[in-house]
């Protein structure tokens, strides 16, 4: 027994004493999770050790079913535990950061200075991680496109569609986007089909499932369409708004420098006098 803390200790438990907590109703053959998990702990062992309490001369699966039955398929004998005192142990699963996109491309690049790719695609459970990696995608986007992969608002697909276009014109996309607050991937694509010839990479070509579909083209077209004319909208808007707020401005401005009005207004109202003040005589502009 290993003491880790004072609500858990490391241990390990032959398989026959462990028993789920619930049991799950999935294919055992053909379910993908299951198949990755098995795919793993047959290239490389278990890695995460599964999660118990004790009751009574068993031990109680919290968390690791999937594990859990991975060893019993490949006939494991003994499984690393990490030992619970109570249930309250079972939410810690919740607590579990999963990697971004490009948090996970940077891991296994660096997985792959120790471990050839074909090891590391028997532990995922899948013939190549090729597309994981993407060995060649940060080189073709423009820096700022490669920081907002990083900080997670492209996807590691939008990142592969926008390499469709020169690099500045990858960055004028991104301010659009950002603009728009809209980083989907339907509008994207239509900012791409918007891409004036000269602007496109000539060494990537779009891909035919949705550049060459008049319907899916038109559709992206009339989304592009219609984020314009919301921005169009908004602007005008926020200019009229603008104009109406300096307009009134002036007025209160008027208002409170006539000394009797002022001292009125300070004598009964004094909240709202020390509100109007701050508001028109720190307002720039």
């Amino acid at each position: 027994m290993i003491d880790i803390d004072a609500n858990k200790s490391g241990l390990d438990i032959p398989i026959g004493e462990l028993v789920p907590l619930n049991t799950r109703d999935i294919n055992f053959k053909s379910n993908r999770d299951y198949l990755r998990v098995l795919a793993t702990v047959r290239a490389v062992g278990l890695i995460a050790p599964v999660a118990v309490y004790r009751e009574n001369e068993r031990y109680v699966i919290l968390n690791g079913y999937l594990r859990y039955k991975a060893c019993e398929e490949l006939g494991i004998p003994i499984i690393p535990c990490l030992v619970f005192k109570d249930k309250d142990a079972y939410t810690f699963n919740c607590m579990v950061n999963p990697l971004s996109h490009f948090q996970e491309m940077k891991m296994l690049e660096k997985a792959c200075e120790k471990v050839d790719e074909g090891t590391l695609a028997r532990v995922f459970g899948t013939t190549s991680i090729r597309y994981r990696l993407a060995p060649n995608l940060l080189k073709q986007l423009h820096p700022q496109v490669a920081k907002a992969f990083e900080n997670e608002h492209l996807v590691r697909t939008a990142c592969k569609e926008i390499t469709a276009v020169q690099p500045e014109r990858q960055l004028e996309i991104l301010k659009e986007m950002k603009s728009k607050h809209n980083y989907g991937l339907s509008f994207l694509r239509a900012l791409i089909l918007g891409t004036p010839d000269q602007q496109m990479n000539p060494k990537k070509a779009l891909r035919k499932k949705w550049s060459k579909d008049p319907a899916k083209r038109d559709q992206l077209v009339a989304r592009l369409d219609e984020a314009a004319r919301q921005h169009d909208f908004y602007s005008s808007s926020y200019r009229r708004y603008s104009t109406d707020l300096l307009k009134m401005c002036f007025y209160v401005r008027q208002f409170l420098t006539n000394p009797s009005l002022a001292a009125y207004l300070e004598a009964h109202q004094p909240e709202v006098f020390g509100n109007l003040t701050r508001i028109v005589f720190e307002t720039q502009g």
